[in-house]
């Protein structure tokens, strides 16, 4: 087993895995000097060569020249004789450097250099890429399905390394064969069993947020400040964005002209529905919006109980509660309130005809000829315009105002 075939080996290792020279160079040396320590009992008095992008290796043992006999440590100091045996030129007092071929360790030995060899550049391997993804958490990246199993799908990057994408962080609609193309975030990386882990995720927040860094340039320069993400993954999700810039409007850019911007990211999420609204302090103006498109009659706060009891025009409920009660609760989560919603109670309104046991027919018919049949639009208008569209006494317009409010109160 010649030093060529060894030190080759781990050079391919190391094109294929990316580990900088240098720290190559420093592994190999530290395995090689393990190795003259357990045969030598000593690393000081030898020089070891390496380069790893030939293949070559060298090693080289530094020995004082001694008188023949005076040989204390045959590792340290070479007779006379032996030295003269190298070079003839060599005296008493001078250094001898000899080169150690790796065959003379014995072949268990390099055995055994060799599993430590990889055992080294692995555990290596696996710290780089461990701290390679510690520092991308919340980024996305691209890979490619290797391997789609019931509880995860296993995914590998432009390098190869394999990633997970768990069953519980995929889109419920999200559908993968082996070769396609997927993105996601980085949600965790761990160590597990001494490997590290590296955890995707395309139903975090965070995900959505990258996505709409990546398609509105005004959100990457900074210009909008996305100020929170809501979501029910696959279904809906509320985007709160604020502007630096007056003249930029928000919503208006995250949407794009036409849905242009905002359709690749709710193509990517598998048709999820996404309202973007105006970020605001102001918690009512918030929940008004987070509950858009329905519109509010009015809201009571709760800053202590952090709840708010709305009000809407029963038409209007269904829409502030959304298909499946979506809408309220991504309000609720957008605004940090709990959100109530209650049907305006409207009064009925009633015709003049029914105040006929009360108020004279005649009186009836006159408010009917100036276009009110209802108790409502009559107390509608002001007494003062009444008298005069009627021509009746003010003492008859009052009677008759107060007969109709008192069946409302």
């Amino acid at each position: 087993m010649d030093n060529l075939n060894l030190i080759s080996t781990f050079a391919e290792f190391k094109e294929l895995k990316n580990i900088d020279k240098s720290t190559m160079i420093g592994v190999l040396e530290d395995v090689f000097r393990h190795l003259l320590i357990k045969t030598y009992e000593t690393d000081e008095n030898f020089d070891v060569i390496i380069n790893p992008e030939k293949g070559d290796m060298e090693i080289w043992r530094n020995r004082t020249v001694v008188e023949d006999g005076q040989v204390e440590n045959p590792n340290q100091q070479i007779s006379l004789t032996d030295a003269h045996k190298i070079d003839q030129s060599y005296e008493v007092g001078e250094e001898v450097a000899d080169e150690i071929k790796l065959e003379s360790f014995g072949r268990r030995a390099v055995l055994s250099l060799r599993q430590n060899l990889a055992s080294r550049i692995l555990d290596l391997e696996k710290a780089n890429l461990y701290e390679k993804y510690k520092e991308k958490v919340g980024e996305i990246i691209t890979g490619e399905v290797y391997q789609v199993w019931k509880k995860e799908i296993l995914v590998l990057d432009d390098e190869d390394n394999e990633l997970v994408l768990p069953k519980s962080e995929q889109i419920p609609s999200d559908f993968f064969r082996k070769g396609d193309t997927i993105r996601a975030i980085v949600s965790k990386v761990e160590m597990r069993n001494n490997s590290p882990a590296i955890i995707l995720s395309r139903t975090a927040p965070e995900f959505l947020e990258r996505l709409f860094e990546l398609e509105v340039p005004e959100i990457f320069d900074g210009l909008i400040t996305i100020k929170k993400i809501v979501r029910i993954p696959g279904e809906r999700a509320k985007v709160a964005v604020e502007s630096y810039d007056e003249r930029i409007d928000p919503v208006g850019a995250c949407v794009g002209m036409k849905g242009s911007r905002i359709y690749p990211i709710v193509k990517e999420l598998r048709n999820e529905n996404i309202d973007v609204v105006n970020w605001t302090a102001n918690a009512q103006l918030l929940i008004q919006r987070a509950l858009n498109p329905a519109k509010i009659s009015s809201i009571n706060l709760d800053e202590e109980k952090k709840t708010a009891a709305v009000y809407l025009k029963p038409s209007e409920v269904s829409l502030a509660i959304g298909k499946g009660g979506l809408n309220i609760r991504l309000a609720s989560m957008l605004t940090g309130y709990d959100i109530d919603v209650y049907r305006e109670v409207e009064e009925e309104d009633v015709a003049l005809d029914d105040f006929s046991d009360e108020i004279d027919q005649w009186i009836i018919d006159v408010l009917k000829g100036i276009g009110c049949d209802t108790a409502k639009s009559v107390l509608e208008i002001p007494a003062d315009e009444l008298a005069r569209r009627t021509d009746l006494e003010d003492e008859t317009v009052k009677e008759v105002v107060a007969i109709l409010r008192s069946e409302f109160e």
